[in-house]
């Protein structure tokens, strides 16, 4: 019997078979109402609870996460503070070492100033003339009485002449003594002024160590914050890890189109060296040898910064000694010389080639050519780029620490928020569920509507006949008590 026959019950009327079978099925449902309720609210009751613990489990791991992230942040911040605080120290003590260093031989200097400047105007100072002896004598004279006696006037005008003479001599000297002082005032003139200056030199000494203190200040005021983990702290190592990540993110953006045009510069002639037909799976082994060579360019140029002590993303080559770091520092940075000048060849050879092929393109395809113009400018320029990129790949160290280091962080924030999301959909998906499930029930309810109406009229009609009964039956017992009492 095929499917068709057993759904064809009345032969001829398909209609009423249908309504038979509807008749039936929505039977069958009726009598499975409870058993199928139960079964789509424990469905869904168990992909609500599924989803609520998936939801919790994911929100646990946001907050380990969210505390792992803390303590790298606030470690970065706490090893980037230290080591600006060592640079401070260091320029501190580079000051102290080059400058006052020098203090006992400054000192022994300005004390030597110090007294030419108290000689000199020892003996400067003006000393008082010393009474003259002949005073008395004048007055002793000026005391015999004259009388007319030119005995007396000769004496008197010997003694004129005299004390003229002797005070024309005196005056004499004095201006010399008053020459010499102030000759000696002039010779003060220099001393002054370099003690003026050495002053003013130690002073600005001074200024920049205290200037250098109020940095060192700043500085530990920052590391406190850091090392008590406050929210301000967090808050700026936020900012500051966003602020690196997308700064040396461009800047890596950047280096990677100065490596693209290295590449262009030595792919072509590097052809010539390793075959222009030999593949090493998909690519030109010019390509592959041109790309190596530019990777081998950066890896120097990090062992090169590594070694100099600029970034530290190499442990090991930092806790060298100074001897073996010397050495590394010539031998990369001499590795890099004969690169940048392998590619300045291969730049010059570049623009050969690109003649060649160009006066062969010309003659294949028989077009009478002009004469080509021989400027040296194109080669130079090619030449000096293919020097100096390899140079300028080196700094890559400096940004792609930087990222490297602000990544961590970043990840941390986007990972953080991917956990929330999935935290959120995981708890949306469960009430979605639990509230489908109701749904469900109501739609199952739909479906088997006739029989449920049949029932709750069927229930209504018994409980209408049942309320008589109650009141007849509560009525008697009233009237018994009654009669009781």
């Amino acid at each position: 019997m095929s499917l068709t026959d057993l759904l064809n019950i009345v032969p001829g009327y398909p209609l009423l078979s249908i309504l038979i079978w509807f008749v039936v099925a929505v039977a069958m449902l009726y009598f499975a109402r409870y058993p199928a309720h139960r079964a789509i609210k424990s469905l869904s009751r168990v992909i609500h609870n599924g989803m609520r613990l998936a939801s919790r489990s994911v929100l646990l791991a946001e907050e380990r996460l969210v505390h792992r992230n803390k303590e790298v942040l606030l470690a970065a911040g706490r090893e980037s503070v230290e080591r600006l605080i060592e640079r401070e120290f260091q320029r501190v003590d580079a000051v102290v070492k080059r400058d006052l260093s020098g203090y006992p031989a400054l000192q022994h200097t300005l004390a030597e100033q110090i007294t030419r400047i108290d000689e000199d105007y020892r003996e400067s100072a003006e000393l008082p003339p010393p009474p003259p002896t002949w005073v008395n004598a004048v007055k002793a004279i000026a005391k015999i009485p004259f009388n007319n006696d030119p005995t007396v006037a000769n004496i008197f005008k010997e003694i004129h002449k005299s004390i003229t003479k002797q005070y024309k001599s005196t005056m004499d000297e004095y201006r010399k003594s008053t020459g010499a002082r102030h000759a000696l005032l002039r010779q003060m003139m220099p001393y002054w002024r370099k003690l003026t200056q050495t002053l003013d030199q130690v002073g600005k000494k001074i200024t920049g160590l205290q200037e250098r203190a109020t940095v060192i200040d700043h500085r530990m005021e920052d590391y406190e914050e850091i090392r008590a983990k406050t929210n301000k702290a967090e808050r700026m190592l936020e900012s500051s890890s966003m602020t690196q990540f997308f700064i040396s993110g461009l800047v890596l953006l950047i280096a990677f189109g100065g490596a693209v045009i290295n590449f262009n510069l030595i792919a072509l002639p590097m052809s010539e060296m390793v075959g222009g037909g030999s593949y090493i799976g998909q690519f030109k082994t010019s390509n592959v040898a041109a790309l190596v060579i530019i990777l081998v360019e950066v890896a120097m140029g990090l062992y090169l910064m590594e070694s100099l002590r600029i970034t530290k993303l190499f442990p090991v080559i930092g806790s060298m000694d100074d001897k073996m770091r010397r050495r590394m520092i010539w031998v990369t940075f001499s590795i890099l010389l004969i690169l940048a000048c392998v590619e300045s060849a291969l730049a010059f050879m570049r623009d050969r080639i690109a003649a060649d092929m160009q006066a062969l393109r010309q003659s294949l395809a028989a077009v009478e050519g002009g004469q080509p113009v021989n400027s040296w400018i194109p080669t130079v320029g090619q030449m000096v780029m293919g020097f100096i990129l390899p140079f300028a790949l080196t700094f890559v160290a400096i940004p792609l620490e930087s990222f490297i280091s602000s990544s961590r962080t970043v990840m941390g924030f986007v990972l953080v928020g991917l956990l929330r999301a999935t935290a959120f959909l995981l708890r949306l998906m469960g009430n979605i569920a639990s509230y489908l499930g109701e749904l469900l029930v109501n739609l199952y309810d739909v479906l088997i509507f006739p029989p449920l109406w049949i029932e709750k009229f069927v229930h209504s009609r018994a409980q209408a006949v049942e309320e008589p009964v109650h009141e007849s039956r509560h009525q008697v017992e009233i009237n018994t008590q009654k009669e009781t009492t």
